[in-house]
């Protein structure tokens, strides 16, 4: 079981869910679109954000 994500980081990928349609559910892909897409300077935080799309993605993908 992984570390609880904290709300920044959910509302945030969760807002770029609603406007970005080019998340997958690669890390590395998602890395440089949320790069694209944001000004976080923060590779950490950037790193949480893309790594909670890419767990959406493959969760919403498995649910199918």
């Amino acid at each position: 079981m992984g570390t609880v994500k904290p709300t920044y980081i959910k509302k945030l990928a969760k807002q770029l869910l609603k406007e970005v349609q080019e998340f997958t559910d690669d890390f590395d892909v998602n890395k440089k679109i949320v790069e694209k897409y944001t000004s976080i300077e923060s590779k950490g935080v950037r790193n949480r954000v893309a790594g909670y799309i890419a767990h959406k993605k493959r969760r919403e993908r498995s649910e199918s």
